[in-house]
């Protein structure tokens, strides 16, 4: 029996469960986000309940309201994700959407199964979900599709697979450029402190600053290139080994300004000046790079665009559109301050 043959069916989880051809607890499960049942079985129920408009209790329960979405930021404290944030919000106050913030990483991870994620993401009435550079795994991206729930990535860590959106900046052109302005300044000794290895965004970066160096006839040496987090500890740790160096570079490309705060206070202790001493360039652009002491010169990328721009494809999927392009790169541009200067 289809649901087609029954169009009387009532929304129960009895008639899901004879329409699907399992039992009343199998659909249970299913409709929890339990992950111990076939993808197949998984897959039939959800199309049923979807046909028959089921709705759970706790959908039933909630108030009638806009469009609400869901902002998933692996920190609520870096200017970066501040930024945007600030996007986001700014193009939902204009499109009428409410958005839901929460957040994640490593230091607090998610105690529920993908399955059931995306099942209360339903349950408290969501349309869709931006993620902001966090590592989205594909049993993530196959709860999410099963659920007919969208999802755009902002600078994910890891590749997000063909059939998710992502938005980002044009970070290659944007390391390239970092790096050939120290090398026209002078510097032959140019570090590259990057963030999380594998992300894309960082990946790009590095092979930005190679890119420059081989063009330059510069070579590269491997202690100057060096991983870690998005964040000023990681600068403060890993300067202090680079200035440790019998040849210390003369100049450093960090791939966030955050990275380049940290770099600018060890900087500070050990004596260095910059950009005398030391020329420092960050990534982002942020508020950060105007407050610090000297000012920051940092590659600008548009964070309140992406933030606005990934909203916008969000939206368009969830109005049943089909998206122009799986990947929007916003430009980047370097903006030059008091923190580099020509080697003497």
């Amino acid at each position: 029996m289809t649901v087609e043959s029954a169009p009387a069916a009532k929304p129960t989880l009895d008639n899901i469960a004879r329409l699907a051809g399992v039992s009343t607890p199998t659909v249970s499960k299913v409709l929890n986000g339990r992950s111990d049942v076939a993808e197949d079985t998984r897959a039939r129920v959800l199309s049923v309940s979807k046909e028959l408009n089921y709705r759970s209790p706790t959908q039933r329960r909630a108030a009638p309201g806009n469009l609400t979405i869901e902002l998933v930021l692996d920190s609520v404290t870096s200017a970066y994700c501040t930024e945007i944030l600030n996007g986001v919000l700014k193009y939902a106050s204009e499109a009428d959407v409410d958005v839901v913030v929460s957040s994640t990483g490593a230091d607090m991870p998610s105690r529920i199964s993908p399955e059931q994620h995306a099942q209360r993401m339903i349950d408290h009435g969501r349309s869709g979900m931006l993620v902001v550079t966090s590592a989205f795994r594909e049993a993530q991206l196959r709860a999410f599709q099963r659920r007919n729930l969208p999802v755009v990535v902002i600078d994910p860590m890891n590749p997000p697979g063909s059939k998710v959106i992502s938005v980002g900046a044009t970070n290659w052109a944007g390391g390239k450029s970092a790096t050939q302005h120290l090398v026209d300044l002078g510097h032959r000794r140019i570090a590259y402190v990057g963030g999380v290895e594998k992300s894309e965004c960082n990946q790009a970066r590095l092979h930005g600053y190679m890119s420059t160096l081989l063009t330059e006839g510069i070579e590269m040496n491997p202690d100057y290139v060096v991983h870690g987090q998005f964040r000023p500890e990681h600068g403060t740790a890993t300067s202090r080994r680079l200035f440790a160096l019998d040849q210390p570079p003369t100049a450093i490309f960090a791939a966030s300004d955050a990275i380049a705060i940290g770099i600018l206070g060890e900087a500070r202790r050990e004596g260095l000046h910059v950009p005398t001493d030391l020329s420092l360039v960050g990534f982002d652009d942020t508020y950060l790079a105007e407050q610090a002491v000297p000012k920051l010169t940092s590659v600008s990328q548009p964070l309140q665009e992406m933030g606005a721009s990934a909203l916008r494809s969000l939206l368009r999927q969830i109005n049943g559109e089909t998206a122009g392009s799986r990947r929007v790169e916003l430009a980047t541009s370097l903006h030059v301050r008091e923190s580099t200067a020509r080697l003497e």
